[in-house]
């Protein structure tokens, strides 16, 4: 593959890019944008036409996206925190990342938590969220009487050393 100044590029990775199928189920939704040329994820805005949404802290809230999306089979959306809302105000998401699966048709909806000291205000427009598409690998599950031994083994938490 050749880039933009004619010189051969090596493919890292090829994969057919996936189509994102995107349904606004409110006028005033925004459509879901990559932010910059090397972006992973896409930012998803609050959908809140009737007002802001205020978060107490220590407090979760639903927010909705207004949209609804169609994500091409073998793949999934990942949904996670914006790193500017977490390091400036403490806002994350209580599961992250959050899974929308390819057979999902509902409203997006963005659970936001506010770990900070402060209400956070929550807009219309506001980005909120980003969501990376990735390929999904299903694996076949078979019961078995016992497992592979490894040199870690059982070892939990914290097993493999604090460095």
């Amino acid at each position: 593959m050749a880039g933009a100044d004619g010189q051969a590029r090596e493919l890292y990775w090829t994969v057919d890019t996936p189509r994102l199928k995107v349904k606004r189920l409110d006028p005033g939704a925004t459509i879901p944008a990559y932010q910059s040329a090397g972006a992973a994820g896409l930012d998803l805005s609050a959908c809140l036409p009737g007002g802001p949404v205020v978060i107490e802290p220590g407090r979760i809230a639903a927010i909705p996206c207004g949209i609804a999306v169609a994500i091409a089979e073998g793949f999934e959306g990942q949904v996670r925190p914006r790193s500017g809302l977490a390091t400036r105000h403490g806002i994350s998401m209580p599961n992250t990342p959050g899974t929308i699966d390819s057979d999902y048709r509902g409203p997006v909806i963005v659970p936001l938590i506010n770990h900070g000291k402060e209400p956070f205000s929550v807009t219309h427009g506001m980005r909120i969220a980003q969501m990376v598409i990735a390929p999904v690998a299903r694996a076949t599950v078979v019961e078995v009487d016992s497992l592979d031994a490894t040199e870690r083994g059982a070892g939990g938490f914290g097993s493999t050393g604090t460095h």
